[in-house]
């Protein structure tokens, strides 16, 4: 398969076939911008001014405090919050608050919104043209998405959604078939481990020659397949 800066990284992703490859894509943008904002970047004004802005959602405060660079931290939090305390918060310079609406509506758009997520969408949004045009274009790497171990159900949903933009109606069906195959197979194989896992607890198979197959990380799997996560 011919490389290049746009297609090395989706060749990338794709090559281990462990795991839905989509759910890599994010995990690797998701880890270089925490490394990112987790570095230098935190000292930079532009960057600040965006992190002041956004904020971060639950997942990735939590990523972000797993680091070791705690005072990196610390430093974006006291920015943050002295950033809502004065473009949220703070008394009107005519001596009144500003209405409960408008303060709301600043308040749910820190609280829905994320610099990392941000920075994941866009990054996906440029990978997924390449995928598709890739998929188009190179016989190759048709016959690598079709080797994938799986697509998790919420990724199943949106590369279907997304063929209909982005694929050219020639190819369309065999994509999402693909999909769907990819889908099937590991729900298939999901649904097996989980019924023996319950099965394990039947008084009639327990013993030292107990054999729980693949089912005992069945439960993690299954709730990574339902929510990526």
């Amino acid at each position: 398969m011919r490389e290049s800066i746009l297609t090395i990284p989706i060749n990338e992703i794709f090559e281990p076939k462990c795991g839905c490859p989509i759910c890599r894509m994010r995990d690797m943008l998701e880890e270089r911008t925490v490394d990112y904002i987790m570095g230098a970047a935190m000292m930079e004004p532009d960057v600040r001014m965006e992190t002041n802005r956004q904020g971060f959602c639950k997942t990735h405060f939590e990523q972000m405090r797993a680091c070791k660079n705690r005072l990196s931290l610390a430093l974006m939090l006291q920015s943050h919050l002295q950033s809502m305390q004065k473009n949220i918060f703070e008394r009107s310079k005519t001596g009144f608050f500003e209405s409960k609406t408008a303060k709301q509506k600043k308040v749910s758009a820190v609280n829905n919104d994320c610099f990392v997520c941000s920075k994941i969408e866009w990054g996906m949004s440029r990978l997924m043209v390449t995928v598709f045009e890739l998929y188009q274009k190179e016989r190759e790497f048709r016959t690598l998405f079709s080797e994938q171990e799986q697509l998790c159900l919420p990724h199943y949903d949106m590369m279907v959604a997304l063929a209909a933009e982005k694929l050219d109606k020639r190819w369309l069906g065999d994509f999402v078939n693909a999909c769907g195959e990819l889908t099937k197979k590991y729900l298939d194989v999901l649904e097996a481990d989980v019924s023996h896992f319950c099965k394990m607890y039947d008084y009639r198979n327990t013993g030292k020659d107990a054999d729980w197959g693949n089912s005992k990380d069945s439960i993690e799997r299954a709730i990574k397949f339902l929510t990526t996560r």
